[in-house]
């Protein structure tokens, strides 16, 4: 495929969303303390905003936030998540970084499901332990489920995190700082 023919996403999608207006929010997330992800997450939520209305964010009135809304509601179908993560950034932009007042920013509100995660059976533990193939994973994986971490927590683990002679573990390259206990448990067969 030539070079003239390829997909441009600048000339075919114009952005709505001056740089000068994102370097600000970017900063803005970051004075806040916000973790990377959180402000790319932020960043996008007004970036979609701008490009759906196609209009700057410093142009938009509450009858098109209402509308923005309604659109991921509706007919885009966003899961409660993805609507939670669009209204904070949207939220904050307009809070922080190009104060406005817009009601319906108050009047938004989503359910929370407390749905509970799935839990698997100690035989189902076994089979994945089982399953890897280095002494490295399978120390990977006990140390997990043993500690109750997240996947990237585990990841981040060091020898140094470690706190035998009182049996925790500091978690500090988690969602928060916290603490886990040390369990040791047989292998059951």
């Amino acid at each position: 495929m030539s070079k003239s023919k390829r997909f441009n996403p600048s000339k075919s999608n114009p952005s709505f969303f001056p740089e000068s207006l994102r370097k600000r929010l970017s900063d803005d997330l970051q004075l806040q303390g916000m973790a990377d992800r959180t402000v790319k997450a932020y960043v996008r939520a007004v970036r979609q905003l701008a490009e759906f209305l196609k209009r700057s964010p410093e142009e938009v009135c509450d009858d098109h936030i209402r509308e923005y809304f309604l659109h991921l509601k509706n007919d885009r179908r966003f899961a409660n998540g993805s609507l939670r993560v669009s209204l904070a950034g949207i939220r904050f932009f307009y809070r922080n970084t190009c104060r406005r007042e817009f009601p319906s920013l108050d009047l938004l509100r989503l359910q929370s499901i407390n749905a509970l995660p799935e839990v698997i059976t100690i035989k189902q533990v076994h089979q994945i332990v089982d399953a890897t193939t280095t002494l490295r994973m399978r120390t990977y994986f006990w140390t997990v489920y043993s500690l109750g971490l997240r996947l990237n927590e585990g990841l981040h683990l060091q020898v140094g995190d470690i706190d035998a002679a009182r049996g925790l573990v500091h978690i500090h390259r988690g969602k928060g700082p916290r603490i886990a206990t040390l369990r040791y448990q047989l292998r059951h067969s």
